[in-house]
């Protein structure tokens, strides 16, 4: 803004007062030059008459005392008579010896009219003025000249000029002093931290306010700024909270139809399977009462332990459908691990893949449902087995604020472009038609969200494939939100 007023205002207004100065000088040297003129004028008009009265009479001492007497009158170089045909008759101080040959001096004989001119004398610019000298009758008898220094015209407007360019100079400073700390201490600076102010808000620190300072046009802008971040962030905020309100319905309805389904298909599986399991554990347990061996005995207790778990199962099923954890114990990882390899050595052959635990010496304790936790790390185990090879290694890593259970088998591993987040949806499976049911993955996903926990999939470093759960140490009332 400085440089703009210095170049479309102060600028402007300095070069017309240079050019007013410009013309006042000029026409001041015009004036001064006819001033002076005039005054040779009026110093050879006084000497005229008395020195054509000595000329006629013939007195050359009488004409040069008149010629001299015009160096007590003014500032003159020279004063000279010469007869009408340019010879020298008497002169003062530094003049022309011979004017015959002037141009100048023959047009005056001849004219009877005054002239003047700069000329050069005695090898100095002088300015000559030739007067005619005439008797009484107004015959021509002669010629006078009196000559002044050019410079004397000069060194008069040198000074003038140097006197009025001083002033336009100091005057120039003085508005531009004035124009730039006037400027910066009335406005400058306030508009200096309100562009400041902006260009904080420009790099992204929308919780910066401009000070309202200044004249009250900047002031008002910077009001109108403040307002206009305040709506801003209004909106921000209100847009923030309107997606993280719908993003939480999503989740909401995408939940609630995970449970509707499994619910349906857990309601089918126990309408579907009650009786039968209830008709399987009363024959096995006829048959222990009419095989009381040891071989028999061993063979239909396992059969009655399937049927157990499986109506285990069952209800639990139709209670992760229902409702929420709200059965909360502390309870001992290890346990929790042993348990469900427990319930599923039932269901793989001796011969089959082998479950290492690499558990350490002390066991961390958590906050939970023991079933429900049980009943995730059983389908996480279930589906390991299934695709191992030779081995399935559940490690335990415990940490200050969770716990990380983490198995790992040696299987075929995650299938190329398969998505987390579609694996653990109900009813997908990556399993043949008619070996899977698509529910193992979205019963463990559910069951740790319920616990405040994490679950991921990722391929093993040593290929297969790893799962991983982690779980709070600790969990409090406040934590789960009763």
């Amino acid at each position: 803004m400085q440089r703009t007023l210095l170049l479309y205002v102060v600028l402007p207004m300095l070069v017309l007062s240079g050019l007013a100065i410009g013309f006042g000088l000029e026409r001041a040297s015009e004036l001064e030059d006819e001033r002076l003129r005039g005054d040779l004028e009026l110093i050879g008009r006084a000497i005229r008459l008395p020195v054509a009265d000595a000329l006629m009479q013939g007195d050359i001492q009488a004409v040069r005392a008149n010629l001299d007497s015009v160096f007590s009158i003014g500032r003159v170089y020279g004063a000279s008579v010469y007869d009408t045909q340019g010879t020298l008759v008497a002169a003062a101080g530094v003049v022309e010896r011979d004017l015959s040959k002037s141009i100048l001096a023959e047009q005056v004989v001849r004219t009877g009219e005054q002239q003047d001119s700069y000329r050069e004398v005695a090898g100095r610019d002088v300015f000559s003025q030739f007067l005619p000298v005439n008797d009484r009758g107004g015959r021509i008898i002669g010629l006078l000249q009196i000559t002044r220094r050019a410079q004397d015209f000069e060194q008069s407007f040198a000074q003038l000029s140097r006197i009025a360019w001083g002033t336009w100079l100091v005057l120039a400073i003085a508005t531009v002093a004035i124009l730039v700390f006037g400027h910066y201490g009335a406005v400058g600076r306030h508009i200096e931290a309100l562009v400041t102010s902006m260009r904080r808000v420009a790099q992204g620190d929308r919780g910066h306010r401009a000070v309202a300072q200044g004249p009250g046009e900047l002031r008002e802008v910077a009001g109108g700024l403040n307002r206009m971040l305040d709506s801003i962030e209004a909106a921000e905020q209100e847009i923030e909270a309107r997606r993280a309100h719908e993003q939480q319905l999503n989740h909401q309805l995408r939940e609630s139809e995970k449970m509707a389904a499994i619910g349906q298909v857990a309601s089918g599986v126990a309408h579907e399977l009650g009786a039968p399991l209830t008709v399987i554990d009363g024959r096995a347990r006829r048959l222990q009462q009419v095989h009381p061996d040891d071989v028999s005995q061993r063979q239909l207790a396992a059969i009655r332990g399937q049927v157990q778990r499986l109506t285990r199962m069952v209800r639990q099923l139709l209670a992760f459908s229902r409702t929420p954890v709200t059965a909360w114990q502390q309870f001992s990882v290890h346990n929790l691990i042993r348990q469900a390899q427990l319930s599923t050595s039932y269901e793989f052959e001796p011969d089959g893949p082998v479950v290492t635990a690499k558990l350490a010496a002390e066991s961390a304790v958590i906050s939970g449902d023991p079933q429900r936790l049980e009943l995730a790390l059983v389908n996480l185990l279930r589906n390991a087995l299934q695709v191992a090879k030779q081995e399935v290694v559940i490690e335990v890593q415990q940490q200050d604020l969770h716990v990380d259970i983490i198995m790992t088998d040696d299987g075929p591993g995650i299938p190329a472009g398969a998505d987390q987040d579609e694996l653990v949806k109900p009813f997908k499976t990556t399993k043949a038609q008619g070996e899977g049911t698509g529910l193992g993955l979205a019963i463990v996903a559910h069951i740790i969200a319920d616990h405040q926990g994490e679950f991921s999939l990722r391929p093993a470093p040593e290929g297969g494939c790893q799962a991983r759960v982690r779980l709070p140490r600790q969990v409090t009332a406040e934590d789960i939100g009763l």
